[in-house]
């Protein structure tokens, strides 16, 4: 009996100590869970938020309309428009292994490269594959139907004037960022702002509900240009031509607005084309007018002789003895005699022994002051990305032989912008306004470097450069009066100048009584028999200023030379 007692008491007591275990581990997990729980809901609260929005919610990009570029009459010069870019969840597409060969040839890809794109980026869920596709074409890919590819809508740069504005507009990247030219001067304001808006989507990356719009899309501003594309093609058909003719290296033509310093056209040869991405090479996209330096040979003449007439010390009828003469080691003299001759005739017969003797009489701080006044050895104003100073040393470094070849064009180097900027000077009678690729309303505020009585007597003399027997007779233009100069300069190579390679030059305003434009036509390089500036870059300047008169009505100027026709064109 007290052994049957004994068992019932032990097994009680096993009972009961299980029971106690049990409510233990329930006692256990009922805190775990409440641990967990308190961990879930409210330490690790807003992490776990963070991380669901990461997963399901988005905040996507709304892209923002770049400004169109347009001319200064409002002809679209660079316009952005929609395409589709193609894009995939590679984790999702990987699944579909069967489907990427076909995508591949939708694409017009090789097959091995997608699907190698595919299987090394499992950890993104965004994935470019093909980037701007024409939205028929792209539809065409999204009619597939094949899982985890999706279209994003976006916009490409398109310039419909191709290789005539090239240069000029430069070019944008993929995601429409301003890389050259006025597309990247002026990328702040055409740019805009990207809106955005948060987004939920499905574990394959889809849309599937606009929750709010954070921020609209501000689009950006259109730009408009001083250029006037009329006078932009003119220019190129004139230019190309020219370098075909004499089959030459390079060239530029820079047309300016006298009156309010505005570039109506600047072209450059070679060209390329910016809707080719595969054009984008240094050497081809460079804006030559802007970016390489020149030493201007002759036409720099007319800067020098401001400088002369400036200091009281000539007048347009100073005779100049251009007998040979020494400095230093060198001997300078004319190929022709030309005796003594006045400084009308020392510009149009482009006397280099006359220019050495005047120079030389000048206090050489004069020459340097008349110079920089005219923006040589500086930028100019026009924020041109990438625009070179050009070279105009210190008096300091001067010595007799530097500024007597310093007259002639040797020894100091200008852009063609530069040089166009100094005629732009002088034909606005001695005021220097700053050169603008925007159109503007009124002439900005301008420094006078020059006094107007002696600017007229300089153009006076430029026209007789232009007149029979002088070395730019060739830039002639029917009905209008021109004042210029032309210039011709071996280039520099190692250890000296070449005697086979030149720089023909002219430059000059129209019409010499009240100018209103100033150009510069440059060609780099010419080949054959004819290599002057008077024979090469006058004629084109000729063709040029002829058509760019016309098409801006401007009047006749010199009426005893002028046919009825262009007196009645011009009437209308």
């Amino acid at each position: 009996m007290k052994w049957r007692e004994a068992g019932a008491e032990f097994e009680a007591g096993q009972f009961r100590l299980r029971a106690r275990l049990l409510v233990a581990m329930l006692g256990l997990f009922a805190f775990a869970l409440l641990g967990r729980a308190l961990q879930l809901q409210v330490l690790d609260q807003q992490f776990l938020a963070e991380q669901g929005d990461m997963r399901y919610a988005r905040v996507a990009k709304m892209p923002a309309h770049r400004g169109s570029v347009l001319d200064r009459f409002g002809e679209p010069l660079a316009v952005s428009s929609p395409v589709d870019t193609v894009w995939v969840n590679p984790p999702e597409l990987a699944q579909a292994t069967d489907d990427i060969p076909r995508l591949a040839r939708a694409l017009h890809r090789d097959p091995q490269w997608l699907a190698q794109r595919v299987t090394s980026n499992l950890d993104r869920q965004f994935l470019y594959v093909a980037r701007h596709m024409d939205p028929a074409d792209a539809a065409k890919i999204k009619a597939l139907g094949i899982p985890g590819v999706y279209l994003l809508r976006e916009y490409r740069r398109f310039y419909p004037n191709s290789e005539v504005t090239g240069h000029l507009l430069g070019f944008t990247n993929l995601d429409e960022a301003g890389q050259e030219g006025l597309e990247l001067e002026y990328d702040q304001s055409l740019a805009g702002m990207d809106g955005a808006k948060r987004v939920i989507q499905d574990g394959r990356g889809r849309v599937i509900q606009n929750v709010e719009s954070i921020r609209a899309p501000r689009p950006g501003e259109d730009l408009y240009t001083s250029i006037d594309l009329r006078i932009q093609y003119l220019a190129y058909r004139e230019l190309k031509s020219a370098i075909s003719r004499y089959r030459a290296r390079a060239g530029s033509i820079i047309v300016i607005d006298v009156a309010t310093g505005e570039v109506l056209a600047m072209v450059n040869q070679p060209s390329f084309n910016p809707n080719d991405r595969e054009q984008y090479e240094v050497g081809r996209y460079r804006n030559r007018a802007a970016t390489d330096i020149y030493e201007p040979g002759s036409s720099i003449k007319p800067f020098v002789i401001a400088a002369a007439l400036a200091s009281g010390r000539y007048q347009p009828s100073s005779m100049i003895d251009t007998s040979a003469f020494r400095v230093g080691p060198r001997t300078f003299e004319e190929h022709d005699k030309l005796g003594v001759i006045d400084l009308g005739e020392v510009l149009s017969r482009s006397s280099n022994v006359a220019m050495a003797k005047i120079a030389l009489s000048l206090e050489p701080g004069q020459m340097h002051a008349t110079l920089s006044s005219f923006g040589f050895g500086d930028v100019t104003a026009s924020g041109f990305p990438g625009e070179s100073a050009g070279l105009l040393s210190g008096t300091a470094h001067w010595r007799p032989i530097n500024i007597a070849t310093m007259a002639f064009g040797y020894g100091l180097s200008v852009t063609p912008i530069q040089l166009a900027q100094g005629y732009a000077t002088i034909g606005a009678l001695g005021l220097h306004r700053p050169i603008t690729f925007r159109r503007v309303q009124e002439p900005p505020p301008a420094t006078r470097v020059l006094d107007e009585k002696v600017t007229r007597n300089l153009i006076e003399l430029l026209e007789g450069v232009v007149g029979p027997g002088g070395t730019g007779a060739k830039a002639a233009v029917p009905g209008y009066r021109v004042a210029g100069k032309t210039g011709t300069a071996w280039k520099a190579i190692p250890g000296g100048y070449s005697k086979d390679r030149y720089l023909s030059v002219f430059a000059g305003v129209v019409p010499a009584s009240h100018p209103r434009l100033a150009t510069v036509v440059m060609i780099d390089e010419p080949t054959g028999v004819l290599y002057y500036g008077g024979d090469v870059a006058a004629p084109v300047f000729s063709a040029v200023m002829s058509g760019a008169l016309r098409l801006m009505s401007v009047a006749p100027d010199d009426l005893e030379r002028v046919s009825p026709a262009l007196v009645a064109g011009n009437s209308q």
